[in-house]
C-alpha cells in the first residue's frame, strides 16, 4: 500500500519549527559527503502549446542519505506565468521509496514540504551567523517570502521585519505575517527595506538584482534564495564582493548562478553550510557579513518528506492505495 498524502494532509501536519533539525542534519550530512545526490536537470516545458516559447521549467531531484529507511524523488514545476493564473508560481511532488527494498512507500504534495524546507535555510542561517535579535529585511512577497520570515522568527527574536516587492503583493504578505503575530511592514523600496536590517533575505525569480548594494548598512548576514540558474540573478556583483565569509548549501551549484557567475568567485570559495552548522565556534562576523547563496537540494527534501510523512502515519493522516502487487 503506498500513502497518498495531499496538500491539505501536509498542512495539517507541518510547521516550520519541526524541519529544523532534520534539515540542519540533512545539511551536515551532504557537507560531509554522506548522501548520495546526483545532479538534478533542468528542463524547459510548454513550447508549442501557446508559441514556440517554453511556458515554465521542469526539474527532477532525487536523493538518498546514509543510513535513512528511505530515498526520494521530486518532480518540480516553475512557471512565472502562474500569478495570473491564480497559481502558485513553484509546485512539487515527492515520491518516498524503501531503500531496502525499492518498493514505493508515499506520493505527497511537495509544494509546502519544499517551501517549508527551503525556510529552514534563513532560519538556521540566521540562529548561527547574526545576533539576536534581528531586524530583518525581505526582498519578494511570495510564499518563499513567509516561509523565511516563519523559520526565522522560529530561531531568533525578530524586532521588525520589512517587506519589499514593486507590487502591492508587499502589503498582503505583511498582513499575513501580522496575523501571525510578527512585527511585518511594507517598505516602499527595496532600498528602504535593506537599510539598517541585520538579516536580508531574498526570495525571489529575478534575473536582475533586487536591492542596491550600497544600501547594506548594518548587515551581518545576506541569505539569497531565489537565483538556482546563470540566468538568474538577485544580487549585485558588489553584495558578493563586500562580503566577508561566503556560505553555500551546494557550492558548486551556487556557484553556477548568475548571483556568483558575475563575480570572479568559484565553488572553492565558498564554505558548505553543513560545516558551519556543525562547527559549535560559529558565530556573528566582528565586522562585514555573511553570504548565503541557497540553490536547494533533494536532500532536504527527503529529510523533510520523511518528517512529514512519520507525523502523517502516526495520526493517522493520508489515504492508503494499492500502487503494486
Amino acid at each position: 500500500m503506498v500513502t497518498i498524502l495531499g496538500e491539505a494532509d501536509v498542512a495539517a501536519v507541518l510547521d516550520v519549527e519541526m524541519l529544523l533539525a532534520p534539515v540542519e542534519n540533512a545539511l551536515i550530512k551532504q557537507a560531509a559527503g554522506e548522501v548520495e545526490r546526483p545532479d538534478r536537470p533542468h528542463f524547459s516545458v510548454g513550447a508549442g502549446l501557446e508559441s514556440d516559447d517554453p511556458l515554465g521549467t521542469g526539474l527532477t531531484m532525487p536523493a538518498y542519505i546514509h543510513g535513512e529507511r528511505f530515498y526520494a524523488t521530486k518532480l518540480v514545476s516553475v512557471h512565472e506565468g502562474n500569478e495570473s493564473r491564480d497559481l502558485p508560481t513553484v509546485q512539487a511532488q515527492i515520491v518516498l521509496t524503501d531503500a531496502t527494498t525499492g518498493r514505493p512507500v508515499a506520493f505527497m504534495a511537495g509544494t509546502r514540504i519544499t517551501n517549508g524546507r527551503t525556510g529552514c535555510i534563513g532560519g538556521l542561517a540566521a540562529r548561527t551567523f547574526a545576533s539576536d535579535p534581528v531586524r530583518l529585511a525581505v526582498i519578494g512577497a511570495g510564499a518563499q517570502a513567509r516561509w523565511q520570515t516563519r523559520a526565522i522568527a522560529a530561531t531568533s527574536t525578530l524586532e521588525e521585519v520589512c517587506i519589499y516587492s514593486p507590487s502591492e503583493s508587499k502589503r498582503e504578505c505583511a498582513s499575513e505575517l501580522r496575523d501571525e503575530g510578527i512585527p511585518a511592514t511594507a517598505a516602499e523600496t527595496a532600498a528602504d527595506a535593506v537599510d539598517g536590517a541585520t538579516v536580508v533575505v531574498t526570495a525571489t525569480t529575478s534575473t536582475d538584482p533586487v536591492f542596491p548594494a550600497s544600501a547594506l548598512s548594518d548587515a551581518e548576514l545576506v541569505v539569497a534564495v531565489g537565483a538556482y540558474t546563470e540566468a538568474m540573478q538577485e544580487l549585485e556583483p558588489a553584495v558578493v564582493d563586500r562580503a566577508t565569509r561566503l556560505v553555500a548549501d551546494v557550492p558548486d551549484e551556487a556557484a553556477a548562478t548568475g548571483d556568483v557567475a558575475a563575480t570572479s568567485y568559484a565553488a572553492a570559495d565558498f564554505d558548505p553550510l553543513g560545516d558551519a552548522l556543525a562547527d559549535d565556534a560559529a558565530a556573528p562576523l566582528e565586522d562585514g557579513y555573511v553570504l548565503l547563496e541557497s540553490v536547494g537540494s533533494a536532500v532536504l527534501d527527503l529529510a523533510a518528506a520523511t518528517t512529514v510523512y512519520d507525523l502523517a502515519h502516526t495520526e493517522g493522516i493520508g489515504t492508503s492505495v494499492p500502487l503494486t502487487e
